[in-house]
């Protein structure tokens, strides 16, 4: 290493002229670690990135938002508005401050599911929505605001259930689904998590506007301790906790089956989306 600035950083400093042994990832976490023991720990939450610049090629993110640094020869690593920087010794991780043990990284392949789930059934406090749940890394890591959002809606699970209301299996999906879609979206510019919806996204960002499966309006609601938006469907998210069953309309459009077998119910629901878009025709008009 021939630079190191950390303007932020309380812990130990690396020691120009000692070697990067490794550098990995678990989800939005990332850490260096030298021959002496020092590692460095980033969270890269909502706003955080890290970047590589050749000597001399300019930043494409100004000098202020720097919080790291590191040179070597031929090379830069500049991490910007990360909210965590943070350094340990890797033979006391008891040491480092607010870092526990990291679950599984789901973005990669084949990710240890057994492991995730033993994570939920041993997790503290049965009572936390399952939003902040799929958000917690000592679970599992990858999973940030917008798969949330998405994988809940997804499986049909209302996001402010507590996660003692979740039965073994509606688990096991939620899991699986986060890891499909952040495999599939790991060369992606943009992310697609519901091809069926405009823009790629089934409900992330598209409060007011309708849900692709059920044509209901899709809200939204800020929760947990960093005040999180999570988007869901009042509808389609609002019956226990399961597996949600689906079909296809004549119409192209995707909704939950029906729970009332009754033929008035069938026709209120096939019916239910041309409704809403005339209603939003003559409201434009």
């Amino acid at each position: 290493m021939t630079s190191f600035e950390a303007p932020y950083l309380d812990g130990i400093h690396p020691q120009v002229g000692r070697v990067i042994e490794e550098i990995e990832s678990f989800g939005k976490h990332l850490e260096f670690a030298w021959d002496d023991g020092v590692v460095l720990h980033t969270h890269m939450r909502m706003s955080g990135s890290w970047h590589l610049y050749h000597p001399g090629e300019r930043w494409r993110r100004p000098q202020r938002e720097m919080v790291v640094s590191i040179g070597v020869d031929q090379w830069r690593a500049v991490c910007f508005n990360a909210p965590t920087v943070e350094s340990y010794r890797s033979f006391d991780k008891r040491r480092h401050p607010g870092f526990g043990h990291v679950g599984p990284d789901l973005c990669k392949d084949h990710p240890d599911i057994d492991s995730c789930l033993d994570r939920m059934d041993r997790f503290t406090d049965p009572d936390e929505p399952m939003a902040e749940v799929l958000l917690d890394q000592r679970i599992a890591c990858g999973v940030g605001n917008v798969y949330k959002s998405e994988v809940l809606w997804r499986c049909g699970v209302n996001p402010f259930r507590a996660i003692r209301e979740i039965d073994h299996e509606t688990r096991r999906r939620l899991l699986e689904m986060s890891a499909e879609m952040l495999r599939s979206n790991r060369h992606r510019v943009r992310r697609v998590t519901a091809p069926e919806a405009p823009g790629g996204l089934a409900v992330y960002g598209r409060n007011g506007l309708p849900c692709p499966r059920c044509g209901d309006a899709v809200r939204v609601k800020r929760t947990g301790q960093h005040l999180r938006a999570t988007y869901w469907c009042p509808t389609c998210q609002a019956a226990p906790a399961r597996a949600l069953l689906t079909e296809v309309t004549p119409t192209g459009l995707v909704r939950p089956i029906a729970a009332d077998p009754h033929p008035a119910a069938a026709q209120f629901l096939r019916e239910l989306a041309d409704r809403r878009a005339r209603y939003a025709d003559a409201a434009g008009a």
